[in-house]
């Protein structure tokens, strides 16, 4: 009798138990890892876009957070559709302030919420790692939400206190009148403003005005013109309808032989004039101010509406804060040194093209006059002027703003009232778009600053200023050598 063996095929033999529990075990990670995955979609969507992960769970509550949150973007793109009314915004400290308070709060909110979402999207059962994961997940995004609503509150209470420090609405008695926001140039063509650097802080008594520059803009079209003046330049006249025409009617000027001349150049009215007279002008926070835009209208037979005083010890930081300026360099400029001392520079700055300056050297580069003359360190400071125009494009300025900020309110000083800002700055974008004419008066036949022929002055200023050289064009007569059409350009010195 033959027996028979039963054979089992290998696919068909039992499977171990313990390779059962190891492939069950696998597709439970399995799951859950994707259900994590899919949780931190869901959070990830929740943190782009508020609200819509909880939407896409199904949850009601997805709909009271996204509802103020479209409400939100709808604000901010009602102010980001109208210039003007941004920069109404931006120069209004009580609404920025309320700003930040408010963006902190959205911050706040905006965590919660992504918070919630991943909370509630995520698998119930998870192992020690996959808990780490996910909070680590959450976290980062998290910051990466947080860091631009942080940045946010930084700048709009950095320019609060910008504004709230430099555009305080400085009463002085020779700002214009008339002045409203429907109308901000009270009907006038042109808006003139006086440019000032000071050697000392902004709030200090006794300044001496090293840089005088009066910056006149086209209302209409923005082509402007620069007029520099000398330091140095003597007997500065007073408008005729003036108190300050009255006590000096033959000009800024001692009738004592003996007076020292350095108290009576155009650099000392500004603390001179309220020292001898005080409250002349009437009731004013700077008299100083109204003094010196007084003594630049009647010298160059035109108006001055506002001034804006630089401290140029602190000037530095603003260049550096603005990431320094790139000017040309023709012949060397001393670093320190005194003329009268005999005391010598202690360095130069090179002559080159394109010379990138930080605030340091930018300030030499503006004030240095061992071996040259106020005429050559008047036309740098011009040049300075447009330097720091080029640097100052939106990008820049967003990227440095705090910095900015910061160095404006140690050394700006201005009568210019905050409620004209916006149209202010609505006229900078015009003048930015065109070219600037220069006119510095120099030493020439012409023109010496111990005794100005301020007919002169007055019918180049005229000229240049006429509707029909568009504020920036036409030849001038012999004294077309005060006109700086390229003083900026790179021209060596052999």
């Amino acid at each position: 009798m033959s027996g028979s063996v039963e054979t089992v095929a290998p696919s068909a033999r039992p499977e171990p138990p313990e390779n059962g529990r190891h492939r069950a075990s696998a597709v439970r990670r399995y799951r859950r890892a994707r259900t994590l995955a899919g949780a931190l979609v869901v959070t990830l969507l929740g943190a782009a876009v508020p609200g819509a992960g909880f939407l896409w769970m199904r949850r009601r509550i997805g709909y009271v957070v996204l509802v103020p949150f479209v409400a939100g973007l709808a604000a901010l793109g009602y102010y980001a559709r109208s210039l003007h009314r941004l920069v109404d915004f931006a120069f209004d400290p009580t609404r920025l302030r309320i700003a930040a308070v408010v963006i902190g709060v959205c911050l706040a909110l905006w965590a919660l919420v992504v918070v919630g979402t991943y909370l509630f999207a995520r698998p119930k059962a998870m192992s020690r790692l996959e808990q780490v994961l996910g909070a680590l997940v959450v976290t980062l995004l998290c910051i990466l939400v947080g860091l631009p609503a942080v940045q946010g509150v930084r700048i709009a209470t950095s320019q609060a206190d910008f504004v709230a420090k430099v555009f305080n609405d400085e009463d002085t008695a020779t700002t214009p009148t008339g002045v409203t926001e429907e109308d901000p140039w009270a009907g006038e063509d042109r808006v003139n403003v006086l440019l000032l650097g000071g050697d000392g802080g902004v709030g200090r008594i006794g300044i001496r005005t090293d840089s005088v520059i009066l910056l006149s803009m086209d209302t209409r079209t923005g082509r402007s013109v620069m007029f520099s003046l000398p330091r140095n330049m003597m007997n500065a006249q007073f408008p005729a309808d003036s108190p300050l025409h009255t006590v000096f009617p033959d000009g800024f000027r001692s009738t004592d032989p003996n007076a020292d001349a350095g108290n009576w150049m155009l650099n000392a009215v500004y603390s001179q004039v309220p020292a001898l007279y005080p409250h002349i002008l009437g009731d004013s926070e700077n008299e100083g101010a109204d003094a010196i835009k007084q003594a630049v209208a009647g010298s160059l037979g035109t108006h001055v509406d506002y001034y804006l005083l630089i401290n140029l010890d602190g000037f530095k930081q603003l260049v550096d804060a603005i990431g320094g300026v790139t000017v040309n360099i023709n012949e060397p400029i001393a670093i320190n040194g005194n003329t009268d001392a005999g005391i010598p520079p202690t360095g130069y700055l090179e002559p080159g093209p394109d010379q990138h300056l930080d605030g340091f050297h930018a300030l030499w580069y503006s004030r240095g006059r061992w071996g040259s003359d106020d005429y050559q360190r008047m036309l740098r400071q011009r040049c300075m002027v447009n330097a720091i125009v080029d640097a100052a494009d939106p990008l820049n300025v967003l990227r440095r703003y705090q910095d900015l900020a910061k160095a404006g309110q140690e050394i700006l000083r201005t009568d210019i009232p905050r409620k004209l800002m916006p149209a202010f700055v609505d006229l900078a974008l015009k003048v930015k778009e065109k070219k600037m004419k220069s006119v510095a008066f120099i030493s020439s036949d012409k023109f010496f600053s111990g005794d100005p022929d301020y007919a002169w002055m007055q019918s180049v200023v005229a000229r240049a200023t006429a509707p029909h050289h568009g504020g920036g064009g036409g030849q001038d007569d012999a004294g077309k050598a005060v006109t700086v059409s390229d003083a900026c350009g790179y021209h060596p010195v052999s």
